[in-house]
């Protein structure tokens, strides 16, 4: 019997609490919008578990088109968790790293829209500049900048 092959991974979800500003932070990072919809029904909440939903989503994907972000925002059932706050060596899913050209210049701009620098931009040898920064709405973001070789 052949062993089952993964094809991919699609997305990585992240809920948010504002659709809108979500959208906005993550065009500024350079992801592309493409598409919204709302999900809602009763085979939704046979996938989720959460039985009667309401849901609205974005798909957002990166520059090369090998990455996507699903940001939910539940309208209903309520919110009954946020992790938002977390520090960096709790357990789950935390943070989503981004490579970017100019990791100076995008900070500077994120910090424009309510960003917070978590720490400090940091050389990691002659191979990367790296940061993690919280949007306004508390969503934890890697970034990275590859140093050239010269």
């Amino acid at each position: 019997m052949e062993k089952n092959k993964l094809l991919r991974m699609d997305n990585v979800s992240i809920v948010v609490e504002s659709l809108d500003d979500a959208i906005s932070f993550f065009t500024e990072i350079g992801l592309k919008l493409e598409g919204r919809a709302t999900i809602e029904g009763e085979w939704a909440g046979r996938v989720t578990g959460l039985g009667s939903q309401h849901v609205d989503i974005a798909m957002m994907a990166t520059p090369d088109g090998h990455s996507r972000l699903e940001l939910s925002q539940f309208l209903s059932p309520p919110i009954i968790s946020d992790h938002r706050n977390a520090p960096v060596n709790s357990l789950g899913y935390l943070r989503v790293m981004f490579t970017v050209e100019d990791i100076d210049e995008l900070v500077s701009r994120l910090i424009k829209h309510g960003a917070q620098l978590v720490g400090e931009v940091v050389r990691y040898e002659n191979s990367y500049k790296l940061c993690y920064i919280r949007a306004k709405d508390g969503l934890l973001i890697g970034l990275a900048e590859q140093l050239s070789n010269s």
